[in-house]
């Protein structure tokens, strides 16, 4: 399994939170999604079929796109 880490300086509030959580959640081959509002920091553990390209896609499609 692998795990990344992404830098989403969007996360404003706990509805983004939530949206980050549910959108990268439904995508196939996610385990697990952690967001935190204070340090605007997102972990994800994901196995084939996801991909790094597919989450960052994703955070970028729903207005959190995560920097280096």
């Amino acid at each position: 399994m692998n795990t990344i880490t992404f830098n989403v300086p969007n996360i404003n509030c706990m509805h983004c939170v939530h949206t980050i959580k549910n959108e990268l959640g439904d995508l196939p081959g996610v385990k697990s999604v952690d967001a935190v509002l204070e340090s605007k920091i997102v972990t994800v553990s994901y196995e084939p079929p996801a991909s790094n390209d597919q989450l960052v896609q994703v955070l970028t499609d729903i207005n959190y796109p995560p920097v280096n």
